[in-house]
């Protein structure tokens, strides 16, 4: 009996990997041109966070209040590179868990550069 219960253990877990797999996404090849189009895209996100942070109404904020307008005023720089994902017929899922995790380390860049020159200014600030 417990031979038979082995056996036909093994195989529904034989069956349930082989199911796994067929779920699994395959690797794409994207050419080189939309390559250059998502780096590109990347360049002007991130230029636009700079040129977002440089504004003297930032600084006059709050660090986190500040990471946090600067992250939204480029929200639409990040829209158009969901559409050269999209474009190419990169799946959504796959697009938005690499844009999510580029705003992410942004933000994460961002909030700290904003503390330490917050902190500069307080530290300046005092005799």
């Amino acid at each position: 009996m417990k031979h038979c219960l082995f056996i036909a253990l093994l195989l529904v877990s034989v069956v349930a990997w082989a199911e796994e797999k067929a779920d699994e996404w395959g690797e794409t090849t994207l050419s080189e041109q939309t390559i250059e189009k998502i780096q590109q895209a990347q360049i002007t996100y991130k230029q636009c966070v700079v040129d977002a942070m440089r504004k003297p109404d930032y600084a006059k904020l709050e660090s986190r209040q500040a990471t946090d307008a600067v992250i939204k005023s480029c929200e639409s720089v990040l829209a158009e590179m969901r559409k050269v994902y999209t474009s190419v017929e990169v799946p959504g899922v796959i697009a938005d868990r690499h844009l999510k995790k580029m705003r992410i380390d942004v933000t994460r860049k961002v909030l700290q550069q904003l503390m330490y020159a917050e902190a500069a200014k307080q530290a300046g600030a005092q005799p």
